[in-house]
């Protein structure tokens, strides 16, 4: 329902079921408070194919500013964004990226950096210490950081007409990422975020996600009774899938692949060793 207009919440309460429908499928809450930044938020979905076209005059500095107005631990901002829009470059991230071929074919991508060096910079300029930035609590709060500026600019790109596309696999080869954008030591990409307009020949689905159930817990945190929602959700996911294309195989069998080995990572099991590389302590 809405929150400011009773008469609107009459209207909307079609669209906010069908919103919960395509966001939960039959395991969805009966009602949820509604309005236009909900109803935008329930809407979001992955996109991985883009046009080329180029994105307006100012995109780069709105999605940055949009960024910097989320929560920051204790005003730290211990983040940094390097916007990268030369075809080759994007190429080269493609290629790191295991081949994701919507970030040679996106105009931007946005890396999304916790940034150290700019604190050790400003401590070495102070001629004080900077032993707190080298134990893994900077960089967790660094990390974090940036994935709540990222989410900030998602939002925006949305609000714009925008897709996006979150790209964890740059970790796979994190020292050749900081090397194409020339990073200096304490500063690493956490993920990037495509970003472009999308092919609405190829228009992209909302997925499904786990029943409230299973990740909503009131005052104390409860695991057995997960079972049920996470099976319900195996066969929702079983539906989306057939319903793109995919092979039916549920959610359960892409957490249980994960899990199986440290190949399943891509590189990815020997992040802390390429971080302390990197001229991260974590201590």
């Amino acid at each position: 329902m809405a929150l400011d207009d009773p008469q609107a919440a009459v209207t909307d309460a079609s669209s906010a079921d069908d919103a919960l429908a395509a966001r939960y499928g039959a395991d969805r809450p009966g009602a949820i408070l509604w309005n236009d930044t909900v109803a935008h938020l329930l809407a979001h979905r992955t996109v991985r194919a883009y046009r080329a076209d180029p994105l307006p005059k100012d995109t780069i500095e709105t999605l940055v500013a949009a960024a910097q107005s989320a929560a920051s631990s204790s005003n730290l901002q211990l983040w940094s964004v390097v916007a990268v829009t030369d075809a080759g470059k994007r190429s080269r991230l493609a290629e790191f990226a295991g081949g994701q071929k919507h970030i040679a074919r996106a105009p931007l991508i946005l890396l999304w950096i916790a940034d150290l060096a700019r604190a050790k910079l400003v401590a070495d300029d102070a001629g004080e210490p900077a032993e707190g930035f080298e134990f893994l609590e900077s960089f967790t709060v660094a990390a974090i950081d940036a994935g709540l500026a990222a989410q900030n600019a998602v939002i925006a790109a949305e609000s714009l007409g925008l897709g996006t596309v979150y790209i964890g696999a740059l970790r796979n080869r994190p020292e050749d990422v900081a090397a194409l954008i020339e990073l200096p030591p304490r500063a690493a990409v956490v993920f990037g975020l495509v970003v472009g307009w999308p092919d609405e020949t190829a228009p992209a689905a909302i997925k499904p996600r786990l029943p409230q159930a299973a990740v909503l817990h009131r005052e104390v945190y409860r695991l057995e009774t997960q079972r049920e929602p996470v099976a319900a959700y195996d066969e929702t996911a079983r539906g989306f899938q057939v319903s793109q294309g995919q092979d039916a195989v549920g959610w359960r069998a892409l957490l249980l692949n994960r899990g199986r080995s440290a190949a399943s990572l891509n590189g990815r099991d020997r992040l802390k060793q390429a971080l302390r590389g990197l001229g991260f302590a974590l201590r």
